[in-house]
């Protein structure tokens, strides 16, 4: 068995495709309308046809619910900030910080209130 890809469930693809690729980097690999697959792995996928795949009644899908992360690393820091600085309605789950091993964090959300959470490469920040 080989894992392949998580998915998020969004409300508006085309401002969270925007939102991936303009805050993240992530280029889409493969694009279907109400799905879409980033190089990398991450997918996207409308909460209607969401709910029509599992069988879920209008409006029980819930978002923010703070369970889980999405989970980036990159090389140059203070060049990623530098990027997320100049986003509109950032809302953060915490700011910059440093943690005791050394290696620096951002948690923020994206447009569906799922929660990001970029560090710096070890093998750069420490």
């Amino acid at each position: 068995m080989k894992f392949r890809s998580a998915l998020l469930v969004v409300e508006d693809i085309e401002q969270s495709k925007q939102f991936y690729h303009d805050v993240l980097g992530l280029e889409i690999e493969a694009d279907f309308g109400d799905n879409v697959v980033f190089a990398g792995g991450l997918a996207l996928q409308t909460v209607k046809t969401w709910e029509d795949f599992i069988h879920m009644k209008e409006n029980r899908i819930k978002f923010g619910n703070n369970i889980g992360e999405l989970y980036f690393e990159v090389d140059n820091m203070e060049e990623f900030m530098n990027r997320l600085n100049k986003v509109e309605n950032i809302h953060y789950v915490h700011p910059l910080k440093e943690n005791p091993w050394g290696q620096r964090v951002v948690g923020f959300y994206d447009l569906d209130r799922h929660i990001i959470e970029v560090r710096e490469n070890l093998k750069r920040g420490c």
